[in-house]
Formats: structure tokens, sequence, C-alpha cells
């Protein structure tokens, strides 16, 4: 008979728990979720799928379990205006005959209902930012944040934070991709986390030493990546900027940018690869929780003048603090003033900058280091799991006198 508690976290069965699969979705996430299939053999599960039927997908022809929203109109394009009804719809899923649950959270894929003789790993990107962080935003940037719509919006969000605190409790353990993640999951549900950063593709870039003259960013064109600071700050300097990326603050940029910022809006994959590898630095203002285009831009040995908050000031290593070993500028806060200050500095360090030592750096973040890291981390709970079980059911029963 064999030993069920001593059994290899490799012979049981699992389940991979993400919120939406869209041709769209292309962020951290999704690559998280793809590292996780490339090391562990688990069935997938998610509100929304549509990779499993786009032929460009690794996804594709793959049995991919879904909930009602699946077959609600708009849900392809925009799943995310269904917000209020994804708690119940996750909680649809009955994964009741797996041994062991990994989820990859960024909304409400944490919020899947186990049960006792189940294990519940949660890689958590970040706790519900609609919820907490941005909420604020959302309420004064959307049409359904004012009036009487207004109040009905604070009252669904109040309740979606009451939801997502309960729906912590459901994790046995969390892993966080940043010290600042793990920091915010211990803010909002007071739970512990491992720190496990995301995999980034290093593979994908080349190391190039030879810079041209302009200054890069790269992001989606919305109103938290800050990116009018950007430009701005090189409006006032004069220098070299090319932005990359598309969304809603597009048009605006385009409106304000002087002759020497050139706004591209979206480019493929190649492209973008090709700017990162000749840009003079990369400059970027948002908080993240962990920022993977950071690490790709070092990855070609580009260095980076990020804003010191949030998972830049764990990726990068300022030189003035790192002199031998520097891989960019941070600057303090979110404004124009400090932007402009931090490239000024970046000129008077330029020489300094290595971009062997960059890429060297940037390596440490690679896709290999990820699943050795995740293997460990699951293995490690997994055996503490099936001891406590062990030790349960050797136990003998209250007895009521």
């Amino acid at each position: 008979m064999p030993d069920l508690f001593n059994q290899p976290a490799t012979d049981v069965k699992y389940a991979l728990v993400h919120e939406w699969l869209t041709p769209q979705a292309t962020g951290g996430s999704e690559l998280v979720v793809k590292e996780i299939l490339a090391c562990v053999d688990a069935d997938v599960y998610a509100l929304i799928d549509f990779e499993s039927t786009n032929p460009d997908s690794y996804l594709y022809g793959r049995q991919i379990g879904t909930t009602f929203l699946q077959n609600l109109p708009g849900a392809k394009s925009n799943v995310q205006k269904y917000l209020p009804l994804m708690p119940i719809a996750i909680e649809q899923l009955d994964l009741r005959h797996y041994d062991v649950i990994l989820s990859s959270a960024h909304a409400v894929a944490k919020g899947i209902l186990t049960t006792p003789q189940q294990l519940h790993l949660c890689y958590c990107h970040t706790p519900m930012r609609y919820a907490w962080d941005l909420t604020f935003d959302y309420l004064h940037q959307s049409r359904v944040g004012k009036g009487l719509p207004g109040v009905l919006t604070r009252y669904l969000l109040h309740r979606l934070r009451q939801w997502d605190v309960l729906s912590a409790n459901r994790v046995d353990h969390f892993i966080a991709n940043s010290h600042f993640t793990a920091s915010r999951i211990w803010r909002c549900y007071r739970r512990q986390a491992d720190v496990i950063y995301p995999p980034v593709d290093i593979d994908r870039f080349s190391c190039n030493p030879d810079k041209d003259d302009f200054y890069l960013t790269v992001c989606r064109l919305v109103g938290y990546k800050q990116v009018a600071l950007i430009v701005e700050a090189f409006n006032q300097n004069g220098r070299n900027l090319v932005v990359i990326g598309a969304g809603t603050e597009l048009q605006k940029l385009q409106q304000i940018a002087k002759p020497n910022v050139t706004i591209l809006g979206s480019q493929p994959n190649a492209v973008v690869c090709d700017y990162l590898a000749r840009a003079t630095a990369f400059v970027y203002a948002a908080c993240e929780d962990f920022g993977i285009v950071l690490v790709e831009a070092m990855a070609c040995g580009t260095p980076v003048i990020a804003y010191g908050i949030g998972g830049a000031a764990e990726t990068v290593l300022d030189i003035r603090k790192h002199p031998q070993g520097g891989t960019g500028i941070l600057f303090p806060t979110q404004t124009t003033a400090a932007i402009v200050a931090a490239i000024a500095t970046f000129e008077t360090y330029r020489d300094k900058f290595q971009a062997e030592q960059i890429r060297t750096h940037a390596e440490g973040f690679a896709t290999a280091v990820f699943r050795s890291q995740y293997l460990s981390v699951r293995d490690r709970y997994y055996h503490q799991w099936r001891s406590c079980q062990g030790a349960n059911m050797s136990k003998p029963a209250d007895r009521h006198l």
C-alpha cells in the first residue's frame, strides 16, 4: 500500500487557476502561468479562455475550464466590466478532485473554494488594485465614479474589498512577485508571503554596448504609468525621447510632445527589442509591483532611470550606491523636476555604466531561476502539508462525555 503522506509532489493532481486568458492579456502574470505550466503538469482553469482556440498561443488546443462569464457579451475584449460578478464566478469552479490548487492571482483567482484535504498555493501579482491602491484613481477617472452611479460604485468596491480579504483566508501560503508586493499583501490581508521574482525571458534580448542618442520608455499609455511626466521632462531638457505603447493617454501625449519627443504607438516585439538594445537609457516613472520591462532593458545592457519605489527599488542598482555594478539611477518622487534631475545625474555617470555588468545582473531574473525557486517552495509547502495531514489522521478522535 503506498505511503500517501510521503508521496512526491510530482505524483499529485494539480489545478492551476488564473483570472482570464485572452490574446490581449500578455503581461507578467501570463508569463508566470506559462512558466508554471512548463514545470508542473496541471489542468488549467480561468474565468474566461480565448487562448486555447488561438493558434499563436502556447495554450492552443488545451482543455481549459471556464465560468459562466465565458458566454457573456464582450467578455473577450473587456472582461473587466464584469468585475462585480467575478467573485461568484470563480467560486463556481469545482476543483474538489485535485490535491493541490496553484493560483496565479491579481484579482479573484485566489478565491477558489477548496476543502481541508487540499493545499492552495497562491502566486500573488498584486492585491486587487481596483479595490485597494487604485480605488480613487478609478472613481475620479470613470463616468461611473460620479453622481448616483458613483454611490453604487463605491458600495460595490466596498463589498469587493470585504470579499477580497475573506478569500485571502482560503489560501494556505502566499508567494509574492516582489518584497513590495509582499508588504502590500501584509497590509491588505495580514498574511506573510514568500518572494519569488517573476520570470523574464532574458534570452530574447541581446546585450548591446553601442548605444544611440535617444532615451526610451515602453508601457501602456494610461494615467498611473505617469508617461506625461516623462514627456514633460524631455520637453524641458531637449534630449531625444522615444515613447512606445498604446492606451487612453496616447492623444494627450501627442498633443504635448515637442519635436524632440517621438511617439511611435504600439509596436511589434521585434521593434521593441531593437529600441531597448539601442537606447541610451530606459526611463520609467510608474510605481510597479515588479516591472518586467525594466529587467528586459537591463538584459540589453541598457541602464534604467526609474522611480525608486516598488519593484524598481529591488531590480535596479543605483550606481551612486553600487559604484562597481550599478545598473541605473533611481529618483525619489513622481514629478517632472525629479525626472529632469535624474537624467542630469545619469549623464554625469554615463561613462561608468558597463553593458555586460548590467546584463549579468538581469540574468538573476531568468526563467530558469524562477522555475527552480517556484518548485522549491512548492515542494517545501507540500511536504509540510502532508506531514500535518498525517499527524491529524494519527490523533484519536475527541470524545464527548
